[in-house]
């Protein structure tokens, strides 16, 4: 992975985060992306002190298709060339019966999810294809595989990524562009704290009498994915806390 350049959204925090310190340590030059420009920036100061790393903060809402095309075709030229891309950027928003929703929850779920995906995937392949070489990691969840309650239209963007993931592995058939979709079960982050507006109580339920997962067990997995040879495409990887035996069924040990 030495000065291999990857690209991260949803960089500033979770998984996106993990992702990035386990690439900067292998030597990788880092694309940070997500809204806060404060935290990208500490992460950013972070692996070049850790790691020594190079790092290109890189602002922008995946969700606003003008920011995503003018943040990409304006890249410095040394930039350009993304061998890795991770679509991490994503988010939860309530957790309401569907004929209770709210459609401000819906979109942001959408555009973040699906859409936000669909810009920054659009322009960057375009660069591996005329390359002939490049690795896109989609981060779905186990969620777009088995609904749960309350959890539909989440449920349905990351079902989306799924599909995607594999409809895009059928587009590059025949090039040597790889894809691959991790699809995780309970991971502890910033997700609840936001699908729940920073509600902290609300937040710590779902991980309640639960060893969930971290964000860095999911980088480790992503790692693994882009480190293999490059005839090797590992198509899907769907990982749990061993608590965790489907979307609805976990295990939770008493708490006092």
């Amino acid at each position: 992975m030495r000065d291999q350049i990857v690209f991260v959204t949803g960089a500033s925090s979770g998984i996106g985060g993990a992702c990035a310190k386990i690439f900067a340590k292998d030597g990788a030059k880092l694309i940070l992306n997500a809204r806060r420009k404060d935290r990208l920036e500490r992460l950013s100061a972070e692996l070049k002190d850790n790691y020594g790393s190079r790092s290109l903060v890189c602002p922008f809402d995946v969700r606003d298709p003008s920011a995503v095309g003018t943040a990409l075709e304006t890249l410095p030229v040394e930039w350009r060339a993304v061998d890795v891309l991770i679509n991490n950027a994503g988010l939860a928003r309530g957790l309401d019966k569907l004929h209770e929703g709210h459609f401000e929850d819906w979109e942001e779920m959408i555009d973040s999810n699906i859409k936000g995906l669909l810009y920054v995937t659009r322009l960057v392949l375009p660069g591996m294809l005329n390359r002939g070489r490049g690795h896109t990691v989609n981060i779905a969840s186990i969620a777009g595989i088995q609904a749960y309650p309350r959890g539909n239209v989440y449920c349905a963007t990351k079902a989306a990524v799924t599909m995607i993931s594999e409809g895009l592995k059928q587009d590059l058939l025949g090039t040597s562009i790889r894809v691959s979709v991790i699809t995780p079960g309970l991971v502890e982050t910033e997700f609840s704290k936001v699908r729940f507006r920073g509600d902290a109580d609300r937040a710590a339920q779902p991980y309640r009498g639960v060893t969930p997962l971290t964000g860095s067990d999911i980088a480790d997995v992503v790692h693994f994915c882009v480190t293999r040879d490059p005839r090797i495409n590992i198509n899907e990887i769907v990982l749990m806390p061993t608590d965790q035996s489907s979307a609805k069924l976990v295990y939770r040990r008493e708490t006092t």
